[in-house]
């Protein structure tokens, strides 16, 4: 059941080439530092991406269905009209209605195992800084039962920064998913057939549910120009920093996920 390398460097290339169910069954870090440990999939490959619509009206966020599933997505269609009108405002108001994308990794947090594998939602630079890490020969494979390796997440915003940032750090040496204190052998194979289905973490809507969303966001979007006045507008180092520029996104998964 070890780290398909083949999948992941393809996700490396692909990143590059292109510039709910509850929340029990997610973790979020909180300020400080964390240790956790990426636990094994049985496809290979831990890192799935969904894209969310989190700016469309009042909803807090939901998937896409053309960037996930490949079906008509009334937002992205009229995302693109606005960029064919090619104006400032209008193209200001696009972005609004662009879909974004975010990752997940199935992990078990040290000191919290009793609660579980859980899923880890994060942003593009900390998915890229991951598969470099696991595409380093050095550390091998780091999802690895017997043998791989902790990370230490240290989740912030330093003095003076407008945005936190998350800080991965391999540790230094390799480990058991699961030792005596953990529960041993017995525990791992509960808590690997226990991964959540990352197919069912999150409401799927249809093409017709998007176009009463997009409605209903428009209709917002009319009332508040009416009341303004106005239009509307809208490697191989052991240690990897990304900031997290999308606060809105952030805030909006966190609603999404009930936190």
């Amino acid at each position: 059941m070890g780290i398909d390398l083949t999948k992941i460097q393809g996700r490396l290339d692909n990143l590059n080439s292109k510039g709910g169910k509850g929340n029990e069954n997610f973790w979020r870090p909180q300020d400080g530092e964390q240790s956790i440990r990426i636990v094994p999939t049985p496809d290979g490959d831990p890192f799935k991406d969904f894209w969310f619509h989190y700016e469309v009206g009042q909803n807090s966020g939901f998937l896409c269905p053309k960037k996930n599933f490949g079906d008509d997505c009334p937002a992205c269609k009229f995302a693109g009209r606005l960029f064919d009108e090619n104006t400032e405002d209008s193209r200001r108001m696009a972005k609004k209605f662009l879909p974004r994308q975010r990752f997940f990794s199935p992990v078990l947090v040290r000191g919290e195992e009793d609660k579980g594998v859980r899923m880890w939602g994060y942003g593009k630079m900390a998915y890229e800084s991951l598969l470099n890490l696991v595409l380093n020969p050095e550390y091998g494979d780091i999802t690895d039962v017997e043998e791989g390796t902790d990370l230490t997440i240290n989740y912030g915003k330093p003095p003076g920064a407008s945005f936190p940032q998350t800080k991965i750090t391999p540790r230094r040496r390799s480990s058991t998913l699961c030792d005596e204190a953990v529960g041993g052998e017995s525990r791992c194979a509960e808590l690997l057939q226990n991964i959540p289905d990352h197919s069912t973490l999150f409401e799927r809507k249809t093409t017709d549910d998007v176009a009463t969303l997009l409605d209903q966001a428009l209709s917002e979007e009319t009332d508040d120009t009416t009341t303004s006045g106005n239009t509307a507008k809208q490697g191989t180092t052991a240690t990897v920093t990304s900031v997290d520029t999308g606060n809105v996104v952030d805030q909006a998964f966190k609603e999404l996920l009930g936190e």
